[in-house]
């Protein structure tokens, strides 16, 4: 079973929830790093929870979803093994996938409907990197240490 993290801010949280049943029914064993309710939080508790467990090899893939999707993105992009895609459709979703090898998928929860979030998410999941002229693209996002 693939294991799959997920993390939402108060604003996502509704289509956070959709989501963990719809990964769940698709097979996919879900993390869900919150938030666990719609009160109002911080987006970054949750976020860098979700690039924790991508930095330290617990996860390989993962979902984020705030409302606009950008604070989510911001954050879970600070990880270095981390790359995330906001995505406002599908096309989007495929080319973070196919040029950017990107391992996080984030939604803009407040301006998308599930049914987008979920045909989003499909071709995040279905698309593979193509490497090429891409691979020496993608190695120069880590910083180097």
């Amino acid at each position: 079973m693939k294991k799959i993290g997920i993390a939402c801010d108060h604003a996502g949280y509704e289509m956070k929830e959709f989501l963990v049943g719809y990964l769940a029914a698709k097979g996919f064993e879900v993390m869900d790093f919150g938030c666990d309710s719609p009160e109002s939080v911080d987006y970054p508790d949750f976020g860098h929870q979700l690039g924790n467990a991508i930095d330290n090899g617990e996860l390989e893939i993962g979902v984020g979803l705030c409302g606009s999707g950008e604070g989510m993105s911001m954050t879970v992009n600070k990880h270095q093994k981390v790359r995330a895609g906001l995505c406002w459709n599908t096309d989007v979703a495929t080319l973070i996938r196919q040029h950017n090898n990107a391992n996080v998928i984030v939604f803009p929860a407040r301006f998308i409907s599930n049914d987008e979030a979920v045909a989003m998410l499909d071709k995040f999941l279905e698309t593979p990197f193509e490497g090429g002229r891409h691979e020496r693209r993608v190695a120069k996002i880590a910083l180097s240490k």
